[in-house]
């Protein structure tokens, strides 16, 4: 019984919870889907064309840290599936994963309620087929990306919160191809608006009672 007293200050110094949701030393993770429209600018061999318009469909699991109060770093995938039919009727199916970081900061506005900014960058692949003239290829490609924008929150005591957010969005392509033996060094600029919907689960960190 000894042993028990001795081992309970310990853990109450461990197992200090944050009070608050939005409180430094809490975690945060869950998941956003999204819908979005997209317009690019293609450079191919130095010549620079209007690309497709695209509708996206995208999902974005992530896990955040508060580092202080309300604001919160973390690592998020972000994973676009695209179906664009170009006016030719060549088809190019697209599917897009990212992976980096992000920051948000919460500004809170009732006791369950609160606005958020967000930018986030991404890294990673994209996997693409892509049919000219009957002849089909699969092309590889390296991105960067980032975004920004608003959210909104509505979340419980519990930590259970559903959001909505607004982001604009950036990325550039880099990539070489040779159809029908012409080769071709392509260069892709999208600027996306995306709107998501998504729930996060906020819960208590470690941390030292009073600190």
């Amino acid at each position: 019984m000894k042993r028990v007293f001795l081992i309970l200050p310990g853990l109450a110094l461990c197992l200090g919870l944050s009070a608050q949701v939005l409180d430094r030393g809490n975690f945060m993770v869950g998941s956003a889907v999204g819908f979005a429209t997209a317009n690019s600018k293609v450079t191919t061999n130095d010549v620079e064309e209007e690309g497709l318009t695209a509708q996206q469909l995208n999902i974005a699991p992530a896990i955040g840290y508060f580092v202080i109060d309300n604001l919160a770093l973390g690592l998020g995938v972000d994973w676009t599936l695209n179906n664009v039919t170009e006016p030719n009727d060549d088809e190019t199916d697209d599917s897009n994963v990212l992976f980096g970081p992000f920051i948000r900061y919460y500004f809170p506005l009732g006791e369950n309620v609160a606005a958020f900014g967000v930018a986030n960058f991404g890294f990673g692949n994209s996997s693409n087929t892509a049919v000219v003239g009957g002849i089909s290829e699969e092309i590889n490609t390296n991105l960067f990306a980032f975004g920004v924008g608003p959210g909104l929150t509505v979340y419980t005591k519990g930590g259970f919160g559903i959001e909505a957010i607004f982001k604009y969005n950036y990325a550039q392509s880099e990539f070489d191809t040779e159809i029908n033996q012409i080769k071709a060094s392509t260069e892709t600029r999208t600027n996306q608006f995306a709107i998501s919907l998504g729930m996060q689960y906020y819960f208590g960190g470690f941390r030292r009672i009073g600190g």
